[in-house]
């Protein structure tokens, strides 16, 4: 479980999220990297552990992030270097969160070290993920971050490696802690409904768009769903999503329609009426407009991923899985 969040942080409308004792032991076996960059000064963190960036280092642009400082903050230093973003341009501040397949760092630029804008960089130690045999989870999670442009889910402000074998993602730093922590924090342990229907509609937002690019999520959790800065939600954690493909459409048919056509239009009622059911099926089709379809419905998969709190029948039981896990984990939580 990667956390984004800082626990000694403080954010509006949340709590503060501290590490998991699932995630101490991860922490405690910190990498080469993470020794070097806390254990002498930056500097030198820098010239030992990191080499020039790799060509194929990226800024992408994100529509919707387009009036963020922290956004403008690393397009104005990928404009003013002559070489794209790399680990020279980042100050590790702080080691913040760790999982099964990474470590992640509180950091700045350090072209703007009076700005106020802080990234989580989730870094990557491709040798020790070898010998675990998840390079395909580590590969598959950067590939989905570099699809997603969303306001409920992570943005990927610029991804490198480093020398020897890391690999970092600089994503959206969460200073809110997550559901789960704050849900214990609250009295009684459970939210006011109007806070709960305002988490569970971000999150169903995010899920749709998910399938709409055809990803399931598949570890679905209050502690994967972190807080903002601003009191939204991100969503985080994508090593374990499924990638698949999605046909959207617009239904716009009625289940009355379908059935005259699949009756050949005749009936046995009066024609008068007849006449009054087609009137009142062309209001509702004028009041109600056409649905957006858009759901990975060929994505299928037979692993056994999750949270065993809140994992599918279907996965416990080791047959095939698709979309609606999300679906269930949604109205779990």
């Amino acid at each position: 479980m990667e956390r984004y969040s800082d626990a000694d942080t403080t954010a509006p409308n949340s709590s503060l999220s501290s590490a998991s004792a699932s995630s101490t032991g991860s922490l405690a076996r910190c990498s080469s990297l993470s020794r070097l960059s806390f254990d002498c000064s930056p500097s030198a963190a820098v010239a030992t552990s990191c080499s020039p960036p790799p060509p194929r280092a990226s800024v992408l642009f994100r529509p919707h992030r387009s009036g963020d400082v922290a956004w403008a903050a690393i397009r104005a230093a990928s404009t003013t270097s002559a070489a794209p973003l790399g680990p020279r341009d980042f100050k590790l501040v702080r080691r913040i969160g760790g999982g099964d397949i990474g470590t992640v760092y509180l950091c700045r630029l350090r072209s703007s070290s009076e700005s106020p804008c802080l990234y989580a960089m989730k870094v990557v130690d491709r040798r020790a993920v070898a010998r675990k045999q998840k390079l395909e989870r580590a590969a598959a999670e950067k590939r989905i971050l570099r699809q997603l442009d969303h306001p409920f889910l992570p943005t990927l402000f610029a991804d490198f490696d480093a020398i020897p074998h890391f690999s970092c993602v600089v994503m959206e730093f969460c200073p809110g802690g997550d559901l789960h922590s704050l849900r214990h924090r609250m009295p009684s342990r459970r939210f006011p409904l109007p806070s709960a229907r305002f988490y569970a509609a971000e999150v169903l937002l995010a899920l749709e768009y998910l399938h709409m690019m055809g990803i399931v999520y598949r570890d679905l959790k209050p502690e994967n769903v972190l807080i903002r800065a601003d009191g939204h939600i991100m969503l985080t954690d994508f090593d374990l999503s499924l990638q698949s493909t999605t046909s959207p459409s617009l239904d716009g048919d009625t289940d009355d329609e379908r059935d005259d056509t699949a009756n050949g239009g005749t009936s046995c009622f009066p024609d008068h009426l007849l006449r009054f059911k087609r009137r009142r099926r062309r209001r509702r089709a004028v009041a109600a407009p056409p649905r957006f379809v858009a759901e990975p419905v060929n994505a299928r998969s037979c692993s056994f991923v999750g949270t065993h709190e809140y994992v599918a029948p279907e996965v416990a039981s080791g047959g095939a899985h698709g979309a609606a896990v999300d679906w269930l984990a949604w109205f779990m939580d």
